[in-house]
């Protein structure tokens, strides 16, 4: 069983935001998937698509706290650090860039550093997705709980659409295969 996690906060005001990058690259593989995100035993929704065995997860704690409801995925579904791969904003890579690394640090992201607290590892897979601008992105939690300007919206879908699709190569060919695909 592989579990995505799509980080972004949950609310109407946080819905376009781009923090909330996450969740709509998860949304959008449900989307493609004819699923549809359920309550969780904890703080999270999930879509569980059972013929390939992988979960779709988003937290419902607020992005500071997206530890806690991983822990929770993971006790619920007795999944190891390895076994989750995190979708993540990343306000340091272009937007419309994807990178996907096997493992490393929070990079300044309070979402991530929840996650590693909570699972003692930092040996999970992720998938980075940029939404850096040539705005300005300092203090980065100004910026990221902004919606993206008219300008940047058509870059910012297609980003969403790289992510689902680096998720469903993950599920088809794996994480390496992927990597040197979107990686490159």
């Amino acid at each position: 069983m592989i579990a995505f996690i799509g980080l972004g906060n949950i609310g109407n005001q946080y819905a376009d935001t781009k923090h909330n990058a996450g969740f709509r690259v998860v949304d959008e593989v449900a989307r493609r998937q004819k699923l549809s995100f359920v309550p969780g035993k904890g703080n999270y929704v999930f879509a569980h698509q059972i013929r390939m065995e992988f979960l779709l997860v988003k937290p419902t704690t607020g992005m500071n706290r997206s530890g806690n409801a991983v822990r929770d995925v993971a006790q619920t579904w007795d999944l190891l650090p390895q076994d989750f791969i995190v979708a993540v904003d990343d306000v340091d890579l272009p937007l419309g860039s994807i990178r996907i690394r096997p493992k490393g640090g929070d990079g300044s992201h309070r979402g991530m550093e929840s996650i590693i607290y909570q699972l003692r590892s930092d040996k999970f897979p992720r998938i980075r997705i940029g939404i850096g601008t040539n705005e300005n992105m300092r203090p980065a939690e100004n910026y990221v709980l902004k919606p993206f300007r008219s300008d940047d919206q058509d870059t910012a879908a297609e980003m969403v659409k790289a992510g689902a699709n680096a998720i469903e190569n993950i599920l088809i060919h794996g994480l390496n295969n992927t990597m040197s695909h979107f990686n490159s």
